[in-house]
């Protein structure tokens, strides 16, 4: 059987509604501007992504693998939205643009500022349009600098963000983060900073200009690292699965699988040698505070790796619950989907797409009790074009026929 097979299938529905009536132009592609949409979406707004015709987001030819047409990539991240195709470089494309922006409330770009200029696409120009539009740029170096016009994808923002040299054994080489971190935190950076602006928008009555650079969001992640070093000048190297601060905090090994061990306080590190049966170590002299600790370290680590290595993974997890130490497996994918208690919390379930059930990934936040999002299966490539052209703006069906024969849509 599948993984798929086993999701619970849900049906469209009302979801979350805080941001209902709120209107969301998508212009974005591949997944930090998506993601950050469908965060939007998920919590009740409306959103029109925009899509070339014929092509539609790069992420639709991400793949294999792939569910029937498609790509499992694109389904992460576009989920509640409706998708329409427009040529944005043709001037009736553009027109088309100008209207919708008219009545709605935040527009979403990841095009540097040089190609927003050249399609009047950017803030000024839309804002005068409407002067309560949110105008957000998400692109890698931001809007300014030397590096503006510059493209970017996720490894290269982690790369310039340090995060990558960071990541790995110390004797082995910088390894980037195994999800698109960049691309995920810059989304959710444009969410955040969405909704401060329509917050700010119902005391002033007007819009934002918005930019988020993917480097940049990456470089605040950093900060824990990156504030040590800026007061203290200590080298900031790569640890592995060991944090440098705190002494003890790494993967160690039982008798068969590896588990994740965190003592991060005084309190966390004589419950853990009570629930070993060896308090008398835990109560040593040398090791009463974490600075006395790292400074022991090495010592410190063998004593715990020799007696962890005494019982399977299952046994010490029991005890250090028990005890309330902070203490994990650490799950392959396949094992992240089957835990029973994300399950219950319906992290994982499946809707209906075109081609039969798409899988998803819950939101994981819970309003009042409630955390269930789904409106719409990510959409097919174009979907709702007629449906905006006629409904929204108003065309008649001549119209619309005449910017598919020149393919505008």
């Amino acid at each position: 059987m599948k993984q798929l097979d086993s999701l619970p299938l849900q049906h469209e529905q009302s979801g979350l509604n805080l941001l209902q009536g709120i209107r969301v132009l998508d212009l974005t592609t591949s997944v930090a501007g998506p993601y950050a949409t469908q965060l939007l979406a998920d919590l009740g707004a409306h959103v029109l992504k925009i899509e070339k015709p014929g092509v539609g987001d790069d992420t639709r030819a991400w793949g294999p693998p792939f569910l029937g047409r498609q790509s499992l990539w694109f389904a992460s991240v576009n989920r509640n939205k409706e998708s329409m195709t427009l040529d944005v470089r043709h001037p009736e494309g553009r027109d088309i643009v100008d209207r919708l922006v008219e009545d709605s409330d935040v527009i979403v770009l990841n095009m540097v500022d040089a190609v927003q200029s050249k399609l009047g696409l950017n803030a000024a120009r839309l804002r005068s349009i409407n002067d309560k539009l949110i105008h957000v740029s998400l692109t890698g170096f931001g809007l300014t600098g030397s590096r503006a016009d510059s493209p970017c994808y996720d490894l290269i923002a982690e790369g310039y963000s340090g995060v990558m040299d960071l990541t790995g054994e110390p004797d082995e080489g910088p390894q980037k983060v195994g999800t698109p971190a960049a691309d995920l935190l810059a989304g959710q950076d444009v969410a955040l900073a969405t909704l401060a602006a329509i917050i700010e928008r119902q005391r002033t009555g007007v819009g934002k200009a918005i930019d988020v650079s993917m480097v940049e969001s990456m470089v605040r992640f950093m900060s824990p690292r990156i504030v040590p070093y800026l007061g203290s000048g200590e080298p900031v190297t790569r640890s592995g699965g060991r944090d440098s601060v705190i002494a003890i905090y790494q993967v160690f090994d039982t008798a068969d699988e590896p588990i994740t061990l965190g003592l991060g306080n005084d309190a966390i590190w004589h419950r853990f040698w009570r629930a070993v049966e060896r308090p008398e170590y835990g109560a040593r002299n040398e090791f009463a505070t974490n600075a006395a600790r790292r400074e022991q370290r090495a010592q410190i680590v063998a004593e715990v790796s020799s007696i962890l290595r005494i019982r399977p993974r299952g046994e010490w997890l029991a005890i250090f619950a028990q005890h309330r130490i902070p203490a994990g497996p650490i799950n392959r994918v396949d094992q992240v989907v089957d835990d029973e208690v994300l399950r219950e919390k319906h992290m994982f379930y499946a809707v209906e797409g075109a081609d039969g059930p798409v899988p998803q990934v819950g939101l994981g936040i819970r309003f009042d009790g409630q955390s269930s999002v789904h409106r719409l299966p990510p959409p097919e490539l174009g979907h709702d074009t007629e449906n905006v052209l006629r409904r929204r703006l108003g065309l008649a069906d001549e119209d619309v026929a005449r910017l598919t024969a020149k393919q505008i849509i």
